[in-house]
């Protein structure tokens, strides 16, 4: 039997950690690791058009599964394409392994064709980027990658030579035992008690969750029954907190609705869960805080705490809520939740005034039509921009839909990408790319990779020919708007064109039987719909400091958005409010 090579046993290694699939594109220096994943029937090689989309797949695979992923890129230009989608998984905590090779070794650092320094390079974006400059070093190098990147839910980068993923790998070693899952987190006895005296003392309690309370529903709602306390969300809460949630008022932020914002400043006590919420701007300096996150570097990090408190959600509401005292007086909950309701009462009109036959379609009324006609456990992947808008207020979580963005990164074009990681997952489950048409046309691409590998995802694209994020930033600014207006194709022709489903949206009515006929297409599709470039939002509380970054405008042609199904959830939360 022949003796393993370096890229054998790297690859032999990626599977016991239990990688499926590699996103990339082959090159000269990767060519004997893509040989050896062909002869490895243990893990499937994915052709992808750009190695961008190749990071982003294999980020939003991690996602979904929460299991440790790989991509890859060649030497110089081709790993570096991996940067941006590597980004977004390193802030997202995606467990992502990236394989960087590199060109021979014996040219490292002469200027050699395509030469760059990938273990410099990523280093910002991963918790451990190193060089492989001898076959010795394997396996250990490679493990201790997989360790990091599980470990600490990020990514971790690792250099190969080409030469020397073909040289002969050292004899087989005794096979280590791999990190795979990541442990629970338990916060100390001190910090438990100190929490629980706070809260016994507090009279307004707040909860603002965010992605650490993922699979601490139940924990979360029983804690807010016992001190009634609202429950409010960041967005990248909104899918684990927002469903059956008696508590709900709402998300903050730049594009928040309800009366989150309301919660979090007339409570005498904000308890932050799982939230590394960017915008301090939206958070209140006058009230007591204590955040929970299973990250300590977390803490403090963007308000001033009273109490930090280093642990996972569920752990600790596990040890916290047996504790505190019941309380008995709901007055604040009861009045935020009036807030709320009252708050999406009077936006609600914004999207459902004449939507019928207006042209071209409001893109609200898109998001609302998509969200009711969508499968009960689809995978929605979301392009930054106004598409954001559009799924924070309008795509119902339940507890088994999934909402993936660059919610954390905000890089353009990543709603296609992850779509492909997402539905290389499972392709019976519906995965639906909420597109924008600057996002989408940016690594429109990859449309070609659905086709290739025939995965049945569902492209809508909100089509107003615009960048309109960027339009409201520049109106924001007091600048004309410039350079921001897309002369676009007809992509529904573009996707018939690649051998896909494809159709083309101009009027409301046409729709939802677009819609409802894409989604009974078993492979790719595409719903092209003309949007309204008028149609943008404002948060429903501003201020000078809040826009910095971001795009708010007090304009007239701005709407004040729609809130979709959470209306309904308002009204029946508002029904269990005790009268007097």
């Amino acid at each position: 039997m022949a003796k393993q090579n370096v890229a054998e046993q790297f690859v032999d290694i990626l599977v016991r950690a239990g990688v499926k699939r590699l996103y990339g594109v082959v090159g000269d220096s990767l060519n004997p690791v893509v040989d050896a994943v062909r002869r490895n029937a243990g893990i499937d090689w994915v052709h992808v058009r750009h190695e961008e989309t190749a990071a982003f797949a294999a980020g939003a695979e991690a996602q979904i599964t929460g299991r440790l992923t790989a991509c890859a890129g060649s030497c110089g230009p081709g790993n570096l394409h991996l940067i941006n989608g590597l980004y977004d998984a390193h802030r997202s905590m995606a467990p992502v392994l990236a394989l960087a090779s590199h060109i021979p070794s014996s040219e490292i650092g002469l200027g050699y064709f395509q030469e760059t320094h990938p273990d410099q390079l990523f280093r910002e974006c991963s918790h451990y980027s190193e060089l492989i400059s001898s076959p010795k070093q394997m396996p250990r190098l490679l493990q201790t990658a997989i360790q990091h990147a599980v470990g600490r839910s990020g990514v971790s980068v690792v250099s190969l030579p080409g030469d020397i993923a073909d040289d002969p790998a050292p004899d087989k070693p005794l096979e280590t035992a791999l990190v795979t899952t990541r442990p629970t987190v338990r916060p100390g006895d001190t910090e438990i008690d100190r929490l629980v005296e706070m809260i016994d003392k507090a009279a307004r309690i707040t909860l603002f969750c965010g992605s650490g309370t993922a699979g601490a529903h139940a924990e979360v709602m029983e804690f807010a029954e016992k001190i009634k306390s609202p429950v409010g969300h960041a967005l990248r809460g909104k899918e684990w907190i927002q469903y059956d949630n008696p508590y709900d008022v709402g998300m903050s932020g730049l594009l928040g609705y309800g009366a989150a914002y309301e919660a979090t400043h007339e409570c005498d006590l904000l308890i932050l869960l799982g939230t590394d919420f960017p915008y301090n701007a939206f958070l209140p300096d006058d009230v007591k805080i204590a955040q929970v996150d299973v990250r300590p570097e977390n803490l403090g990090r963007r308000s001033k705490l009273d109490l930090a408190v280093w642990g996972d959600v569920k752990e600790t509401l596990r040890c916290l809520t047996p504790r505190v005292k019941e309380k008995q007086n709901r007055r604040f909950l009861d009045k935020m939740l009036k807030k709320h309701a009252d708050a999406l009462e009077g936006v609600v009109k914004a999207y459902t005034r004449k939507v019928e036959k207006h042209v071209p379609i409001h893109p609200e009324y898109v998001a609302s039509v998509l969200d009711e006609l969508a499968a009960d456990d689809a995978v929605f992947t979301v392009d930054t921009g106004m598409c954001n808008v559009w799924a924070a207020r309008y795509i119902s979580p339940n507890g088994r839909r999934r909402v993936i963005g660059s919610f954390s990164h905000g890089s353009m074009a990543n709603a296609l990408p992850m779509a492909i990681g997402a539905q290389f997952t499972d392709r019976k489950r519906q995965v639906v790319s909420m597109s924008g048409d600057g996002g989408f046309s940016m690594l429109m691409g990859d449309f070609l990779t659905l086709v290739q590998y025939d995965l049945p995802v569902k492209v809508v694209l909100f089509n107003n020919s615009s960048l309109s994020m960027v339009e409201l930033e520049m109106l924001v600014a007091g600048l004309p708007s410039y350079g921001t207006t897309n002369k676009n194709p007809d992509f529904a022709a573009v996707a018939r064109a690649c051998g896909a489903y494809g159709v083309r949206v101009e009027k409301p009515k046409e729709l939802a039987g677009a819609l409802k006929d894409a989604f009974k297409h078993k492979g790719p599709a595409l719903v092209d719909v003309v949007t309204d470039p008028n149609a943008l939002s404002i948060p429903p509380k501003i201020s000078t400091e809040m826009v910095t970054g971001f795009a708010l405008s007090a304009s007239k042609i701005v709407l004040d958005g729609g809130v979709g199904r959470m209306l309904q959830m308002a009204r029946s939360n508002l029904r269990n409010v005790p009268r007097p």
